[in-house]
């Protein structure tokens, strides 16, 4: 890990997110912890502390490190979290992130050759806070909601019902909303009423209902 910590691509990516803006130290120590090569092709190790999405095949990528880490932050702030919803593994990043930072994760993905990857790494870098399941991101996980927070990491039009109703009350939903023109928002549960902060301008996958048959 020490190796880790004072790679120069490290350090410059740290500065960079905090020039952005990212201030929390939790998120900053989660992202100086997980090494973001191990998520990624061989090939393009060379850039895995570029702050830039990366391809991941099968029309996926690994997000932008700003993206993960003001998501992150974004869920963080409001007070502690103990079990999280993560929608859309992918390549396991944020999830590992997310590992540093809560408790319990949940994690659901709707490519199975994704989800086995990103067991694997997960495995690999000794993470055991993290449920994994192959299955439908619109339908969240049921059996484990309520949930204290949701992060999800691809755009549907329009924000699942499920999902919102398995977000615990006062728990915080971060996602991406929208299809040519997306907008990060922070919605927020109090009772059975829905708050919704729009943040910023994104640019995610499609959130794609069901699964490949």
């Amino acid at each position: 890990m020490s190796d880790q910590v004072t790679s120069p691509g490290l350090q410059r990516l740290l500065q960079i997110l905090q020039q952005e803006g990212i201030s929390d130290p939790r998120v900053l120590a989660a992202i100086a912890a997980v090494p973001r090569q191990s998520f990624m092709d061989a090939s393009l190790a060379h850039k895995a502390y570029d702050n830039t999405a990366l391809p991941i095949g099968v029309g996926q990528t690994i997000s932008q490190p700003y993206i993960v880490a003001k998501m992150t932050e974004l869920l963080l702030q409001g007070g502690p979290m103990n079990r999280v919803l993560e929608v859309g593994t992918g390549s396991g990043y944020q999830t590992a992130v997310l590992a540093q930072v809560v408790p319990q994760v949940c994690s659901i993905e709707r490519i199975q050759t994704l989800q086995y990857q990103a067991k694997r790494r997960l495995r690999q870098l000794d993470l055991h806070n993290v449920s994994m399941k192959f299955g439908d991101g619109w339908q969240g996980w049921e059996t484990k909601a309520p949930f204290d927070g949701i992060l999800v990491t691809a755009a549907p039009d329009d924000v699942p019902t499920a999902l919102l109703e398995q977000l615990a009350d006062g728990g915080r939903m971060i996602i991406p909303v929208g299809g040519n023109e997306q907008v990060l928002q922070r919605i927020t549960r109090q009772g059975d009423k829905f708050y919704s902060e729009q943040i910023e301008s994104v640019r995610f996958v499609p959130l794609v209902k069901g699964i490949p048959g």
